[in-house]
């Protein structure tokens, strides 16, 4: 009866030093982050019905940031979207990311639709992903990153969010 308390004991300190440490190292490859999407986060704010959200998870291992989101109510179609960075809520930035594919639209910060654009518009919801830099990695873990998307009716973008960490589930 001894011995078996004695290997109950043991087994269970085996799982406290040797399962759950690598339980919360594994947890600890990955940060989430998101973000809602609104005109009033613009710079300067923008007047829009149009609302979203962006989560995002980056693989500290392998330097990849993965985005989902998804918007409605924007003035019209999505000419662009992108993270850029870095900057704080009330300043913008140069774009370091593109969530969208139509790069031929965007010209010195403004986005319109053009008829000769190859990529559809950014459907929602949409994901995607990119390899960050250890720069840039420093810029979303200081939550100087943001999301936004542009239309015709607002070229600099028609609703923004500033990607920050979130809680995992």
């Amino acid at each position: 009866m001894l011995q078996s308390s004695i290997g109950r004991s043991l087994f269970g300190c085996f799982i406290m030093v040797c399962v759950l440490p690598g339980a919360s190292l594994s947890q600890a490859q990955t940060v989430q982050f998101r973000t809602d999407l609104s005109g009033s986060n613009q710079v300067p704010p923008v007047e829009s019905a149009a609302s979203g959200t962006v989560t995002a998870i980056y693989d500290l291992s392998t330097k990849r940031l993965s985005w989902n989101g998804e918007y409605s109510g924007l003035s019209g179609p999505a000419t662009a979207a992108h993270i850029h960075g870095p900057a704080a809520t009330t300043a913008n930035a140069r774009l370091v990311v593109w969530i969208s594919e139509n790069t031929d639209q965007c010209s010195q910060g403004e986005c319109r639709s053009k008829s000769d654009a190859k990529a559809p518009p950014l459907a929602s919801p949409f994901q995607g992903s990119a390899i960050l830099t250890d720069s840039q990695t420093a810029d979303l873990m200081a939550g100087m990153y943001y999301a936004n998307i542009h239309t015709d009716a607002h070229p600099r973008g028609e609703i923004r969010g500033q990607l920050t960490r979130s809680q995992s589930n």
